[in-house]
């Protein structure tokens, strides 16, 4: 398991989920929503990720389940590489956070549509967890870098 922090990304059309590891790699959580606008969502991201000085970005690949790419998939992409000029990304599979974020705030009793922008950082944590525990099980890193 590679030593330093990630920050997590669930990158929506309207909000970003931001979510941080602890140095050990051990475990993710919620930091901030970040509004979604073109002029200042990269650089908040990356003012976070030299804030936590970070190892990597690990952004969430929205694919369908058949594992193909959607207009999501694109957008990810290419959200992706905007950090990608000034910080390492990686991109890993999210399939189903967003749905299981908000499932386990139901469970908890929240109200999803008041509880959106928890939401969008919640699926933050379950990307940046999935590629943590991926990472410390198979010894390899998650997903793919960008170059």
């Amino acid at each position: 398991m590679r030593s330093g922090r990630r920050l997590g990304v669930d990158v929506g059309r309207a909000r970003i989920g931001v979510a941080v590891s602890d140095r050990d790699g051990l475990l993710a959580t919620p930091v901030e929503t970040v509004r979604r606008d073109d002029t200042t969502d990269v650089r908040r991201i990356v003012e976070l990720a030299e804030e936590y000085d970070v190892l990597e970005v690990v952004v969430g690949l929205p694919l369908s389940m058949s594992g193909a790419d959607t207009p999501s998939t694109e957008d990810a992409r290419s959200f992706a590489a905007r950090i990608a000029e000034q910080r390492p990304v990686r991109l890993v599979d999210e399939r189903l956070s967003t749905a299981t974020a908000q499932r386990g705030l139901h469970q908890a009793g929240k109200n999803t549509k008041k509880s959106r922008a928890v939401i969008d950082q919640a699926a933050a944590v379950i990307i940046l967890q999935h590629a943590l525990d991926h990472e410390r099980a198979s010894s390899a890193p998650p997903g793919a870098t960008l170059p």
